[in-house]
């Protein structure tokens, strides 16, 4: 079978084309990672379902093609296998509770009121940096209690985190991990001084039994939750405004009827889903699947974006469809990493696409939509920017 080269920038700038040919070959396939290493990924349903879920491929990295870029942000649930992954989200799931996050609703509409607010004094802006970006990242540093003026360094940091190495160079992915660890680690040893009622406080004083959560655990915990707490959010409402715009009918649609509005976000976290590829899994054992034979040691990648398009579970899978039911879309992951984020991330959605349909009924694209680029790397699916005409 042909390798082939995930760093390829037409696979980037659009892989969908690619997934449904990998599709037709077969549901797993080796590729080359922009990295360098080699890897199997997964574009089939049903076998990226099992995948998603199998425990003979593991999330805690092993051996020489570890994943660990530094041990301070490796000790976080989204990267641990049972029992230590079961311990993990118990812990923190007790703070993030479903209460906390419906709370914040009042919160979130009046951030949205506010950057709409500020964006109606201009004729074009760019939606990402407008809109897209502030709201989810301010809502979670207010719910950490993390100083919001500081959300630009957040977006700096996280840019070149989930670009890669690849993409930002070995030394300035590493200058921003090592500056968002010295800050998180800076923060926590503030906060324990005044403990209130934010996450962060809640995240330091939580316990099961004689159970807590390690210095270490803190911290790769806050930097989880501080990078996939807002990019999701920032891509979910990017492509979502995008799909919206690049098709009239579309956005008067949903303007004119808002019960469409629940089923549109779950069919843009299908079509065009804001996180394109799981993160690594290791295989802990040789086995058969998806028609390959998986070696011990081997990196299996899960493409979310390839398998929310297969045919086999999807019917028109490339059309973007509001009527479409039992949307059981992997966006959001499945099995025990299914996104602990995810009920804040729809709640987010809803209110920013509905008081943006209202605020600015005759929103336009300001550049032709072949124009737009996408953020380099294959983790995240996300427009670079989305200049529109208010």
């Amino acid at each position: 079978m042909t390798q082939e080269n995930l760093a390829d920038p037409l696979f980037l700038a659009n892989p969908h084309p690619t997934y449904a040919r990998w599709r037709t070959e077969g549901p797993v396939r080796r590729v080359a990672l922009p990295r360098g290493i080699d890897a199997w990924v997964v574009t089939g349903y049903e076998e990226a379902r099992q995948a998603l879920t199998d425990p003979r491929l593991a999330k805690a990295p092993r051996g020489p093609q570890s994943y660990s870029v530094n041990t301070a942000i490796s000790k976080h649930m989204l990267a641990a296998d049972p029992p230590d992954h079961t311990r993990l989200r118990k812990l923190v799931a007790a703070t993030f509770t479903t209460r906390r996050i419906e709370g914040l609703r009042p919160r979130i509409e009046e951030i949205t009121n506010g950057l709409l607010d500020e964006m109606s004094s201009h004729d074009h802006v760019d939606l990402i940096d407008a809109f897209a970006f502030p709201l989810p990242i301010q809502v979670i540093c207010e719910l950490l209690g993390i100083p919001v003026d500081d959300r630009d360094k957040f977006r700096s940091w996280s840019g070149d985190i989930v670009a890669g190495s690849e993409v930002t160079g070995a030394e300035r992915m590493k200058a921003a991990l090592g500056a968002l660890v010295a800050y998180i680690r800076a923060l926590l040893d503030e906060r324990r001084d005044r403990l209130g009622d934010d996450l962060l406080s809640g995240l330091i004083a939580v316990r099961d039994s004689e159970d807590r959560l390690t210095e270490t655990e803190l911290i790769s915990m806050v930097f989880l939750l501080l990078i996939a707490g807002h990019e999701t959010t920032v891509n979910l409402i990017g492509n979502g405004t995008y799909l919206l715009l690049s098709d009239r009918d579309r956005w008067e649609r949903v303007r004119a009827d808002r019960s469409l509005l629940p089923n549109a976000i779950e069919e843009f976290l299908r079509y065009e889903g804001p996180v394109e590829m799981s993160t690594a899994r290791v295989a802990t054992e040789s086995f058969s699947f998806g028609g390959q034979r998986i070696s011990a040691g081997d990196v299996v990648m899960v493409s979310l974006l390839g398998a929310d398009r297969d045919a086999e579970r999807f019917e028109d899978p490339d059309e973007l469809r509001f009527d479409r039911r039992h949307n059981a879309h992997l966006a959001f992951g499945h099995g025990i990493h299914y996104c602990l984020g995810a009920p804040l991330a729809r709640l987010e959605a809803m209110v920013a696409f509905d008081k943006l349909l209202n605020r600015f009924p005759k929103l336009r694209l300001a550049v032709p939509a072949t124009d737009l680029t996408w953020r380099p790397g294959v983790l995240i699916r996300g427009l670079s920017s989305l200049p529109v005409q208010l």
